[in-house]
């Protein structure tokens, strides 16, 4: 009887051991999830920041001095201006809008509006480094 008795608190002891190492895993996942989600903004913004540098030193390199804007059917463009503003100018507008991803309540929408205005530095490279 004795013995059945210490084989039932040996079995207890491993099943509070079990139970008090399940609960510490989830107390490291939770708190983890917690802090990706405080952070989730900055995690979100660092690509998009990664991705406008990159595309503008891109341009800095390879867009000539003056840059057209409004390509006309007799393939001249409409506007011209300079480099630093066709470069500069989509840069500032990408910072922009994750400065106002950081500061709003919601994420998703402005951080889908920054991804979309890094296409403005792929449409400037793409009229004006003669692939036309």
């Amino acid at each position: 009887m004795e013995s059945e008795k210490y084989k039932m608190s040996a079995l207890e002891g491993i099943v509070v051991a079990i139970q008090s190492v399940i609960e510490r895993i989830v107390t490291v996942f939770g708190t983890l999830f917690t802090w990706i989600f405080k952070l989730r903004k900055i995690f979100m913004a660092l690509p998009v920041l990664y991705a406008a540098m990159e595309l503008a030193k891109r341009n800095l390199e390879e867009l000539p001095e003056v840059v057209g804007f409004d390509i006309q059917s007799t393939g001249e463009f409409a506007q011209m201006v300079s480099r630093d503003t066709a470069v500069y100018g989509p840069f500032a507008l990408t910072v922009l809008c994750v400065v106002l991803m950081l500061m709003s309540r919601k994420t998703i929408y402005p951080w889908l509006i920054s991804i979309f205005t890094l296409v403005l530095p792929l449409l400037i490279w793409v009229l004006n480094a003669g692939l036309f």
